[in-house]
């Protein structure tokens, strides 16, 4: 699985380039870099190797030496940070299926809708259940969604998975419950499930699913010199 992973994000840089091993660490140019949003630098950990893109040319040196130190988001002291994120994979042998009703729905299904209006946007945002291009696989109390997840494809390897639960209703399993259908749903297309988290609840979901956590990811917007 990890190589698997290393050449998925080798190919989000958007350049010719192979994932360093272990201990290594490689810091390239790409300003279409899908590594971090537009003109920021970003950085991905994976299996003990960092592989780093930067927009300019004239970042490298100092990227590079930054990421030798302990700290180095304290050498560099971003504008702006995103991140760290967990990032988590799931192997259909580790796969471990939560039961329960779950229903199949189209993002644009008003239920899914009412969900993602009436959770904190912050959260919406950081969810991007509104961004699938599967369907919602969504968990109803009567008409009420409170829990979807969906996926949409990277690099036609990953599905990278997101779920949204109701704020009244969470830590009761209702994530878990429709995040297990759609990752099956992935998993049947051929796909590797992909988790992004950055919070614990968000963490504990995906390994009580079986997912692995192999790497971090960070995105930092570099102030101009």
């Amino acid at each position: 699985m990890i190589e698997r992973v290393r050449s998925l994000w080798a190919g989000l840089t958007r350049i010719p380039v192979e994932f360093p091993q272990p201990g290594e660490t490689r810091v390239v140019v790409s300003p279409e870099s899908l590594l971090c949003p537009p003109g920021w630098m970003g950085i991905v950990r994976l299996g003990g190797a960092t592989l780093a893109t930067v927009p300019e040319p004239g970042m490298v040196d100092r990227v590079r030496h930054a990421l030798r130190q302990r700290d180095p988001v304290a050498v560099l002291k971003p504008a702006g940070t995103l991140g760290p994120a967990w990032l988590s994979y799931l192997d259909r042998a580790d796969f471990v299926p939560v039961g329960g009703e779950v229903e199949r729905l189209p993002v644009d299904h008003p239920a899914v809708r009412k969900l993602i209006a009436e959770v904190d946007r912050a959260e919406a945002d950081e969810a991007g259940l509104d961004e699938i291009t599967s369907d919602a696989f969504v968990v109803r109390d009567a008409a009420e969604v409170i829990s979807g997840c969906g996926y949409r494809p990277w690099s036609d390897t990953a599905a990278h998975l997101s779920v949204l639960t109701a704020s009244h209703r969470r830590g009761q399993g209702y994530a878990r419950m429709a995040a297990s259908a759609a990752a099956l749903d992935a998993l049947d297309r051929g796909l590797m499930p992909q988790w992004r988290a950055r919070v614990d609840p968000s963490r504990r979901v995906a390994r009580a699913l079986g997912f692995r956590e192999l790497g971090t990811q960070l995105s930092l917007r570099l102030p101009a010199e």
